[in-house]
């Protein structure tokens, strides 16, 4: 399944101690190409520095631009590629005029057609949207296969799609989203890179 195939979007996992990060990530890394690494906004400002130094050595020894949630603060103390806003187009302004033309800019706008393109024109460098399964956190409607299609076709800013995924919908947003994130679906394995390999399609 090669033909306009996506990039893998990996989430880091959340509110784990940075020495144990270290080991799972780094074989995840090792055992597949990924194009961007998430870190989680969740914790106090002392331990996400800890993971953010960390996660950036291991990730740029491989060539992986780096993010975190919201915090655009902390991206650039840590050295950190850009931040992946998860309130949508509202702080992409913000975010793009405080890190600088270079760095990344994404924005999570759940399934608002809207909101992916506020934050396009806002400046954005990517619009994720999503859950694409079924699952009970946050909204929980699933975005349906036709807004990853009508975006692919429209609009050239490039789509992430997250959230709720198994090995069948991979499949179906294969040929429509620019990238594709894992995480949660992996790291309650006990091979996280084992449990990605059965789920990326060869």
């Amino acid at each position: 399944m090669t033909e306009d195939a996506p990039q893998l979007y990996l989430i880091a996992p959340a509110l784990i101690p940075a020495p144990d990060l270290g080991p799972r990530l780094s074989a995840v890394l090792d055992a597949h190409p990924v194009a961007c690494l998430r870190l989680p906004g969740t914790g106090d400002e002392t331990e996400l520095g800890r993971i953010a130094d960390l996660a950036r050595d291991i990730a740029h020894a491989r060539d992986v631009a780096v993010v975190i949630e919201d915090h655009v603060a902390l991206a650039l103390r840590h050295g950190l590629d850009g931040v992946h806003l998860t309130g949508g187009a509202r702080a992409v302004r913000y975010a793009r005029k405080e890190l600088g033309a270079d760095a990344i800019v994404g924005a999570f706008c759940g399934a608002s057609r809207h909101e992916g393109m506020n934050a396009a024109e806002a400046g954005a460098d990517y619009v994720s949207f999503g859950p694409c399964g079924p699952t009970a956190l946050g909204h929980g409607e699933p975005v349906g296969l036709d807004l990853f299609q009508w975006w692919s076709e429209m609009i050239e800013v490039p789509v992430v799609a997250e959230g709720a995924l198994d090995a069948a919908l991979i499949r179906q947003i294969w040929g429509v989203a620019d990238f594709i994130a894992l995480g949660p679906e992996i790291w309650s394995a006990d091979d996280p890179a084992t449990a990605l390999s059965a789920l990326w399609p060869e």
